[in-house]
């Protein structure tokens, strides 16, 4: 079993451990409602550092990525990023991560606890004559996410930045204590996300800036439960439980956000381009609010019934503070996706109410 290599930080700070895939992952700090609210109020900090990451270089770089993953790279500058996912011919989904457009080489990040996930795909289409090269990242690079509101006013104290500016989507590279890292605004719990690419050497170094400035400003480190009941709450899908073989990125609303119907052929473009012309979506990705608070969470993959007809499956949940309602992601059948169909969630063999809500069932602006 693979140890962050802040493990021995995380273990100061009273980290609970949960094994998901080859990591022993901090699950929580004590209490992963009191972080949840950190989050939504004040300041926290993840350590995301078993995400799949992989470095594309190379003459050939971006026209070999561009021909096999569903979204346009051509028209990113150097700063900018995108979502995309990876296909099989069949439109089902291998990967989703996210592509970063650096100078002269590509960062490509899994969105999900997932290992070198999109790793594995990609070298098995990295044919012999092609002028790039992979280098698979997973142990070389940590990635630190600080997130909330006042996630900005940490990381101008701590690196020393006069205005934090950084737009969605986009990242700059940044030296601190001889070590060049990358500082991205991404999308993970619906508040300022701001993730900090950092080489391994680096990590207790940055580590330790981070929590020197952000003790005084109440910084909230966050375990895996929390992050999970804030990005369900922010409606946001991953690669894992949410998007999966399973589905297409129709299905799991990833249009104008992972996807191109314009860019030309790459695996399971004739799928997804069926599917918008006809209006062929099979199922949809929508939240579900169980009845009361008191409802169990249902677990990955139970059914979802419209009377005695199953129609549809839970793919994530969690309990949201903020709404003091057990929340969760569903695929049903598109018929039964509308916002306020009352549907009934099988949880250790009982069925329990719940409605459909639209996403994202909690936003700073709502």
């Amino acid at each position: 079993m693979k140890q962050f290599p802040l493990h021995k930080q995380h273990l100061s700070l009273g980290a609970q451990f949960q094994n998901i895939g080859d990591w022993e992952t901090p699950e929580h700090y004590g209490d992963s409602i009191k972080e949840h609210l950190a989050v939504r109020n004040g300041i926290g900090i993840s350590d995301l550092s078993s995400r799949g990451k992989i470095l594309v270089t190379g003459e050939d770089r971006v026209t070999w990525l561009q021909s096999i993953i569903s979204n346009d790279i051509l028209p990113l500058h150097p700063g900018q990023c995108l979502y995309s996912t990876f296909m099989d011919h069949k439109g089902k989904i291998l990967a989703y991560f996210r592509v970063l457009m650096l100078e002269d080489s590509i960062f490509v990040e899994d969105v999900g606890e997932v290992n070198d996930t999109t790793y594995q795909q990609f070298r098995k289409f990295l044919l012999y004559g092609t002028k790039a090269k992979m280098e698979n990242c997973l142990d070389r690079w940590g990635i630190l996410l600080i997130t909330g509101p006042n996630a900005s006013q940490l990381i101008e104290k701590a690196f020393g930045i006069d205005k934090f500016e950084v737009n969605p989507l986009e990242f700059k590279p940044i030296e601190t204590q001889g070590h060049q890292i990358l500082m991205a605004r991404t999308e993970e719990t619906g508040e300022l996300d701001i993730e900090l690419y950092v080489p391994v050497e680096g990590l207790v170094s940055v580590w330790d800036q981070i929590w020197s400035v952000g003790k005084p400003l109440g910084l909230q480190p966050v375990g895996r439960l929390a992050l999970n009941s804030l990005r369900i709450e922010a409606g946001i899908p991953h690669l894992g439980p949410d998007i999966n073989e399973v589905i297409v990125p129709p299905e799991a609303n990833l249009e104008g956000k992972a996807f191109s119907l314009s860019k030309g052929c790459y695996p399971g473009q004739e799928v997804v381009a069926r599917m918008d012309t006809y209006g062929a979506v099979k199922r949809r990705l929508v939240g579900l609010v169980l009845e009361t608070e008191t409802s169990p969470l249902p677990e990955h993959g139970a059914k979802i019934f419209s009377g005695d007809r199953e129609v549809g499956w839970v793919s994530s949940s969690a309990f949201s503070p903020i709404l003091n309602k057990s929340l969760a992601f569903g695929f049903p059948l598109r018929d039964f996706s509308k916002p306020d169909t009352e549907l009934t969630i099988e949880i250790k063999g009982q069925r329990h109410r719940a409605t459909v809500h639209s996403l994202p069932f909690y936003s700073r602006s709502s």
